[in-house]
């Protein structure tokens, strides 16, 4: 699967990393929804650190379709409740 992450890139990720990926995303909404700012931070720094550990960094020149976009590093809480739906920031 393909993950962007905004102003980095897109990353290959294998299948088998999802379920890791949505648990880190499910925390992230968890933190949102009760407005934890600290924990949105950590669990979202986690997030992005899991895909760019277990995933691929693709060049510039070789764009495809994204199956996940995460937003950028620095996103604010506030700027993630605009972006979180009930189903966190990863759609099924």
């Amino acid at each position: 699967m393909i993950v962007r992450i905004f102003s980095e890139g897109q990353y290959r990720v294998a299948d088998g990393e999802r379920a890791r990926i949505d648990e880190l995303d499910e925390a992230c909404r968890r933190a949102v929804d009760s407005d934890d700012e600290a924990a949105f931070t950590k669990t979202f720094a986690e997030l992005l650190d899991y895909v760019r550990a277990h995933g691929e960094l693709l060049a510039d020149e070789e764009l495809e379709g994204s199956d996940m976009m995460l937003p950028p590093p620095d996103t604010s809480l506030d700027e993630a409740r605009e972006e979180f739906t009930g189903e966190g920031l990863i759609p099924d």
